[in-house]
């Protein structure tokens, strides 16, 4: 495991993840990138749980996936069925990200955002623009633009479908699919690969 943690999280993070995952015995499977999510904790009828965290994250991205995940994971021991984001998932993921809060781990880029964040943290780690983009190195995947960056009712495709930017409301962006004539809310950092643009 020590190996294999080597290749996916910042080194001085290791020792801390690998006593998560011995001390909460937990079930760790690394797959290929999924468009919806970064990672996920499903229990089975058997009573085993499965942790899963996508492939193709950066370390601080991956090593944050994965303590909200085990988060999901001491939950679900301690408390049986409760709310998925609720308040005890909140506490839990608070108190395992703790240790993790130091330049070593998370760069001071990060490190101020993270720690905005985890003071009430969200099912998403994308809904917080200014973490998304830190996490990210303020950059947006290979052929592909954040959909701050591209201009006024220009034509986007994502996820296979065409749409043009509008307006932005307070933190999304309102956009128009150019299949069904909906209107759609984006959220300012999502990833989108810019067709044509209107300048």
């Amino acid at each position: 495991m020590h190996r294999t943690l080597l290749k996916y999280i910042p080194e001085k993070a290791v020792p801390l993840v690998e006593y998560l995952i011995n001390e909460h015995k937990v079930r760790l499977k690394i797959v290929n990138q999924r468009q919806t999510k970064h990672g996920d904790f499903r229990t089975f009828p058997n009573g085993q749980t499965q942790i899963t965290v996508n492939n193709n994250l950066n370390p601080h991205q991956f090593l944050l996936t994965l303590v909200h995940e085990i988060a999901h994971h001491v939950t679900h021991k301690k408390f049986g069925r409760v709310q998925p984001h609720g308040k005890h998932w909140k506490t839990v993921f608070q108190h395992l990200m703790l240790p993790f809060l130091q330049p070593e781990i998370y760069p001071k880029e990060i490190l101020p955002h993270l720690a905005n964040y985890l003071k009430n943290p969200k099912a998403s780690t994308d809904t917080d623009v200014n973490l998304s983009l830190a996490l990210r190195g303020g950059q947006a995947e290979n052929g592909k633009s954040f959909i701050f960056e591209i201009p006024f009712e220009s034509v986007f495709q994502f996820k296979n479908t065409l749409y043009k930017r509008g307006n932005k409301r307070r933190t999304r962006y309102e956009c128009l699919n150019l299949t069904n004539k909906k209107v759609y809310l984006f959220n300012q950092n999502a990833e989108v690969k810019l067709i044509t643009s209107n300048i």
